[in-house]
């Protein structure tokens, strides 16, 4: 009784202060994982979390022991994450300088440019068939994939995709991030899908595609050395036999800024609108 009846009081005397203190707390939570999604940090975020819950009804229960205990371990903890996570604390803090990332669904506009010249890029490798793998980053940074591979923050350009991969140069050989309106990197390790439900027929290349998508709210083009055949895969599920147009579509649909088509639409009626005028 004695336990609900803290609780009672504690809530009684909760004041405007204390919610907007829990909401700003919540939040920073919020971003943090968000930054740190799909990297090596983010398990131990986790972990961290719930120690510090667990703490917390420590606190709450009285037991002096267990909380000192709980309090020790976060601060040794704390110290520990930011020596052995720096160059993941160091990029989620550039990605929050920053603002989102490429191909977001908000506030950066898209640059039809560079979905043609991937379209492009994608449509010649097909023709010739010559195997790709390009991976579009949305919200959810890649950092931990770009480091696996050779950095180029190159802009997108058709001629410049079809080198990567063509057989036999150094970097044909993983998979192209891009981000930001540039090829971030080549040549980076993707993560392979367990799941049991993938055709046999898919290789390592579709395979890998479907698992970084299972990962990550990004959109990935692959291109089949065997067939020639365009495939994109998003949220663990893929969707073949792409031609050029139907491609250009389908990226266009998923990565085209609703704000910009909205404004675009709304900057048209008012045009319309002077003219009737």
């Amino acid at each position: 009784m004695n336990f609900l009846e803290n609780i009672i009081t504690s809530l009684m005397l909760i004041r405007v202060t204390d919610i907007i203190d829990i909401a700003i707390i919540a939040y920073v939570i919020y971003k943090l994982f968000s930054l740190l999604r799909n990297t090596r940090a983010e398990q131990v975020l986790k972990g961290l979390i719930f120690v510090l819950i667990f703490a917390s009804i420590a606190d709450l229960l009285n037991l002096n022991t267990v909380s000192w205990v709980m309090n020790q371990f976060l601060t040794v903890a704390l110290v520990f994450i930011i020596v052995v996570f720096q160059p993941e604390l160091r990029s989620a803090l550039e990605r929050l300088g920053r603002g989102r990332s490429l191909f977001s669904n908000d506030k950066i506009q898209r640059d039809e440019r560079s979905i043609n010249e991937l379209v492009s890029a994608m449509s010649s490798l097909s023709r010739q068939k010559i195997g790709a793998l390009v991976v579009l980053e949305r919200e959810v940074g890649l950092a931990d994939i770009i480091e696996s591979g050779t950095k180029l923050d190159a802009d997108i350009s058709s001629e410049l995709l079809i080198n990567i991969f063509i057989p036999n140069t150094p970097l044909h050989d993983g998979a192209v991030i891009i981000r930001k309106n540039t090829i971030a990197a080549a040549a980076c390790y993707l993560p392979l899908s367990s799941s049991n439900t993938i055709s046999k027929e898919l290789g390592t290349r579709h395979r890998a595609a479907i698992g970084i998508s299972e990962k990550s709210d990004c959109l990935v083009v692959i291109v089949s050395e065997e067939t020639g055949n365009i495939s994109v895969a998003e949220n663990g599920k893929i969707n073949r036999y792409f031609d050029e147009e139907s491609l250009r579509i389908r990226l266009k649909n998923d990565l085209v800024n609703n704000e910009t088509i909205a404004s675009a639409i709304k900057q048209k009626k008012g045009e319309a609108n002077e003219k009737e005028k």
